[in-house]
């Protein structure tokens, strides 16, 4: 499943902005790797052209954890030429007509066009810009339901498929109710306001002493005062209803087939020339998930459109295998190769999921990858756990016993938020310091979505693709350099995180967080910084 950060109400109150902190840290001078800042003052709220591109800043310079990318290309990469590199976005599909990723896109040197032959001879046939291996499917269930609509083989995965099973459809009928009780509160100050859309200082003109327009009005009051400067009642509660219903609907319904229209059979994996080469699905605004990450990565750099990508050399090659529910191991060991053979020196997998049946049809792919010299960056999990926790594996990985690794060329990123400081790892991250390697920002990011748009989002599924972009800069300015020196030099060249930090999310809102040692977090403790990445990879490119 996609690894964006769902919105809940905990979710609003959480984006409230921070006041001003202080740190302590230790820092070193221009040109040298930056440790972490000494004394940051967290300024006060973000401008919005500094919000849409806080992944950017610098951490001495702004006071913002942000991977000082424009840092990087001010001081290290003027007057330098990359080469292009081709990065893999395996996902919900991309939006190739954006206005924002024009002259980022892949298109396969060897097949024509339109003219309804396999060119190439690879069996998909005018794979152009990529390929869509769900073909006309959008909305799948979870693994953990395709599980329990199994019969009971007495096996471990069922006890546990059905237990999850059983917590999630529990979870998802309380949403249910709070949704449908925030969208009653918001349609009410829409009829009280007569306006559709309307921020807090409109709350104030509301004088009504009906009982229900004032409890409305004062709960509307305490969401405006928690979340984000971001935040949009009409557009923020109709995405958290959708995701409530669609989880009702198909992810947990057990009666629901998403994969009949596809027309394969996933549990064969030699079964592997199925889809379309439609990149973007059969409906473009689905492909939102999958256009985002695309965007964080490669949209255009300085043009006054939208964000800015983080490295500007690079060809986008989509691969559509994530679906509006769990992806089928088959479909992401099948994405893997196909952006493999196709030039990819990087891939992206912004999803996960509990349970992998087939797994090993996707380590098999993760090891071909590795021999192929190829760096697959994937996002931790949005379910702030510890994923070196047996029961909160988060699939795919790259360990079979979930603690050795059995490949070097997979990096695994959690989220960071703006804020340096105890609070700076996202409470929605998944941490662990044996299967999370280092963080990046995924919090409130600003990139493309369909059809010419632009839009912040959260998750780990936003960190990965900014660790990603960091990864094709290296890999454009220091080709030479090995997959697994990559990952290396991302995890090292990483500025560190506080001494103590606060992992995952509490289930009581009323009680304080504690915080923990930042080793706790990931093998690294540590933020990806594109600057330091640079400097790394110049002085090992030259060993």
């Amino acid at each position: 499943m996609s690894h964006i950060k769902p919105f809940t109400l905990s979710a609003w109150v959480l984006l409230a902005l921070a006041g001003t902190a202080s740190v302590q840290a230790q820092v070193s001078t221009s040109k040298e790797l930056i440790i972490a800042p000494l004394a940051v003052v967290k300024k006060a709220p973000l401008s919005d052209n500094d919000l849409k591109r806080w992944s950017h800043l610098d951490l001495i310079k702004d006071s913002i954890p942000g991977m000082s990318v424009d840092r990087a290309y001010a001081e290290l990469l003027q007057g330098k030429t990359g080469q292009r590199v081709i990065v893999g976005i395996v996902d919900s599909g991309v939006d190739i007509e954006h206005e924002d990723l024009k002259g980022m896109i892949w298109t396969n040197p060897k097949e024509i066009a339109g003219n309804g032959i396999d060119d190439d001879k690879n069996g998909f046939v005018d794979d152009v810009h990529g390929w869509n291996f769900l073909g006309n499917a959008v909305a799948e269930n979870l693994e953990m339901t395709r599980i329990i609509k199994k019969k009971d083989d007495g096996s471990a995965e069922y006890k546990n498929a059905l237990a999850q099973y059983t917590e999630k459809y529990d979870k998802a009928l309380k949403n249910k109710e709070q949704v449908d009780f925030l969208l009653d509160v918001h349609n009410t100050i829409k009829k009280e306001l007569n306006k559709t859309t309307y921020k807090v200082e409109d709350l104030s003109a509301i004088t009504s002493t009906d009982p229900k327009v004032s409890r409305s009005k004062m709960i509307m009051t305490q969401i405006f005062t928690n979340a984000g400067p971001t935040f949009n009642p009409e557009v923020d509660f109709e995405e958290y209803r959708e995701q409530v219903y669609d989880q009702l609907n198909y992810n947990l319904n057990k009666e629901f087939d998403g994969r009949k229209v596809v027309g394969d059979n996933p549990e064969d994996i030699k079964n592997n020339h199925y889809g379309n080469n439609i990149v973007f699905g059969p409906d473009k605004e689905k492909a939102l998930h999958g256009t985002h990450v695309a965007g964080i990565i490669a949209q255009v750099r300085g043009n006054n459109l939208g964000g800015d990508g983080v490295a500007s050399n690079v060809e986008i090659l989509t691969v559509r295998a994530v679906p509006d529910g769990d992806e089928y191991d088959k479909d992401i060991a099948l994405a893997i190769r196909y952006a493999v053979d196709n030039g990819a020196k990087v891939i992206n997998g912004s999803f996960g999921k509990s349970f992998s049946p087939h797994k090993q049809w996707v380590y098999d792919a993760i090891k071909y990858a590795a021999k192929k010299d190829v760096l697959i960056v994937h996002a931790a999990g949005n379910d702030g756990y510890n994923i070196d926790e047996t029961k909160n594996i988060n699939y795919p990985n790259d360990s079979q016993d979930n603690i050795k690794e059995f490949a070097n060329n997979v990096i695994t990123i959690g989220a960071i938020n703006k804020q340096y400081g105890e609070s700076v790892v996202a409470g929605f991250s998944n941490f662990g310091k044996i299967n999370v390697d280092v963080f990046a920002p995924g919090e409130e990011i600003y990139a493309t979505v369909p059809n010419n748009k632009y839009k912040f989002l959260q998750g780990t599924s936003m960190a990965s693709p900014n660790a990603a972009g960091v990864a094709a800069l290296i890999r454009s300015y220091y080709p030479k350099l090995k997959a697994s020196q990559v990952k290396q030099i991302l995890m090292d060249s990483g500025v560190a995180l506080p001494v103590k930090v606060v992992l995952g999310e509490s289930e009581n809102p009323d009680q304080q967080p504690v915080a923990v040692s930042s080793a706790e977090s990931s093998k690294t403790a540590k933020i990806v910084n594109a600057y330091n990445a640079l400097l790394m990879a110049e002085k090992m490119s030259k060993k």
